[in-house]
Order: structure tokens, then sequence, then C-alpha cells
């Protein structure tokens, strides 16, 4: 039985004790940080069972699970060695490791893939009757785009880019899946995007409270996305992913991945990498996105190069790792 996921109380304790005794980045601290993201998300899910489990299996070394804003602030307290791992869309690891959009001006290939998780899916949630049927309704309503530094903000802000919708075009609101699921429930908001594996914790509370509606985000607005963002591809909701979902609804997706920065010794990132897969199966029980989480998937799917330690152990497990997998680190 997994313990509960230690507290945000608990990651800064542990910040304040890796400053005291000034641990670079690239060293093996006893106590390793997993930036997830809030707590209405799987990422918070998953990664307090993942920092539970790789304790459990690597007993020389403890892991905290710390809520944080979501990806961006993952990549950027990665950077600045404020936390070991941590959980990144596919889209922002590829801007961090390309220095690229919110990673502009940065210096390129900090951080490199331990694993791909899962496909993170863009959710467009409305209720029913708000006259929200399609992208192009957004068009002057009141609409969460996601919190400040998410990935949910990013995929949005491509998503209404690459179809000619930009901010000024409705009344953008920053809030967090558990806020934008409350503003919605209040009629407070029309609509909002919330990135997740689906199913996701926020939005089965609200369609219990309301019967809701997923915008559906169609093959050429997919595609329009796409040649901004070369990590996404079209995805879908299976019918009865959430309640009174009686069809399928279509939209996009980016790999889900676990990063760490490139000067993580490849031993540490090996020993995590093999417990990671050590206990997928146990993982599927908290969540089922986790049943995604495979070597299959991760070399198939993950848009930045996997660190060293990550390719010895694929290697290892009888993999044959491609060439754009393989860091130049």
């Amino acid at each position: 039985m997994l313990r509960e996921t230690r507290s945000l109380w608990s990651a800064a304790l542990l910040l304040a004790v890796l400053t005291s005794h000034g641990c670079a980045p690239g060293d093996r601290p006893d106590i390793l940080a997993l930036a997830t993201a809030g707590t209405g998300g799987v990422y918070y899910v998953l990664g307090g069972s993942i920092a539970e489990l790789w304790s459990r299996e690597l007993p020389e070394q403890d892991f905290v699970a710390e809520v944080t804003g979501g990806s961006v602030e993952n990549l950027s307290l990665l950077l600045a060695g404020d936390v070991q791992v941590a959980f990144s869309m596919g889209t922002n690891a590829h801007e961090v490791f390309n220095a690229t959009g919110s990673f502009a001006g940065r210096e390129p290939a900090q951080v490199l893939a331990l694993a791909a998780l899962y496909p993170n899916v863009l959710h467009l949630v409305t209720l029913e009757g708000t006259g929200v049927e399609n992208l192009a309704d957004l068009v002057g309503r009141r609409v969460s785009v996601g919190a400040p530094g998410s990935g949910t903000e990013v995929g949005a802000r491509t998503l209404l880019e690459g179809n000619g919708i930009g901010y000024d075009d409705f009344q953008p609101q920053r809030l967090n899946f558990n806020e934008t699921a409350s503003a919605l429930r209040d009629g407070n908001i029309d609509a909002g995007f919330l990135s997740a594996g689906p199913p996701t914790s926020a939005i089965m509370d609200l369609a219990t409270a309301r019967p809701i509606r997923l915008v559906p985000i169609g093959v050429a607005e997919v595609d329009n996305t796409s040649a901004l963002d070369p990590t996404v591809s079209r995805d879908f909701f299976p019918p009865g992913t959430y309640p009174g979902q009686e069809l399928e609804v279509e939209t996009l997706s980016t790999p889900n991945l676990l990063v760490v920065r490139a000067d993580m010794s490849d031993d540490l990132v090996y020993e995590l990498t093999k417990a990671l897969f050590d206990v997928q199966a146990e993982l599927v029980s908290v969540h089922p996105a986790a049943r995604h989480t495979s070597g299959d998937y991760t070399l198939e799917i993950s848009p930045i190069p996997l660190h060293p330690g990550s390719v010895r152990y694929f290697v290892e497990a009888g993999y044959e790792v491609p060439d754009r997998l393989i860091s130049s680190r």
C-alpha cells in the first residue's frame, strides 16, 4: 500500500537542506525532489506514487513529490537545480532542449529524457447549454487557458494561434485544474482547457455535479497546430471516458515525459529508469494512463534524446535505441 504523497512543505524543507549542504545539480543527494503539478491532475497522482516507489526500490535514496504550477515551471526548477527530476509535456521538453519558445535564449540540450510515460491529452471542456460547440465558439467567451507556468497554457495558446485565435479574441483566465472545474461549475467561465492523461480527477468531479461536454478538435485544427508544435498528434477520448460522454471525441495530444538534467550521473539515471519500469504494473493501479508506460512507447514517441543512463537501461533490456534518441552530451 503506497503511503500518501509528501506535501509541498516537505519539498520546501528538502530544498533548504540541499541548499545548505551545497549540492550541485549533478551531485547525488540522498533526497531527490520530483516536480509534478497541481493536485487536480495526473502528474500529481502519478508523481507521488513514483516518488514513493522509487524510495522503496532504491533504499539508499529518498524522494519527495513537489506540487508546482506545471510543466514550464518544472523545467525552470530543473534548470536551476531546485529539483532533480521533473514531469514535462513533450511540447515543453522540445522547447527547453532546443532553447525555443518558453526557453528561448537558454543554453540548449541541458535537459534529457528519462522515459516517456503516457499521452498528455488536451481537454477543452464546457457545460451543456453554453453554446460552445467548436474552437471558433470561444471568440468573445470567458475561457480558462491553464495556470501560469503550466503546459496546459502552452498547449492552449499553440492550438489557438495555429487556428487564428489570439488572446485578444476572448477573455482569458489563467486557472489551474481545480480552479477551472470550479469556475465551470459555478458559471464563471464558459470553457476551459486542461492538458492531462484522461480521466483526470478535476473533470470527473465536475461531471458528477454538472453535465459536461468535451469540445472536439478536428483534423484540420490538429494539423494547423502541429505546424507550430511537431510533438502533437491526433488523439481521441474513447466513449465513456467521462460520465455522460457517449461518443468518441477527437482531440490532440503530446507525450508526457520524465526528464532530468544532462549532468545527472549516468548510474543514478540508470537506476531510476530501471526502477520505474520494474514498478510499471503498480503505477497502472494508481492511474490507468500508466498503461502506456513502456520501452516501446518511449523509443517511439520521445521528442528529445534520452539521458545516457536511460539508454544503458534500454540497451540492457534488449531494445534498439534509435540514433535520434542518442545524446551527444
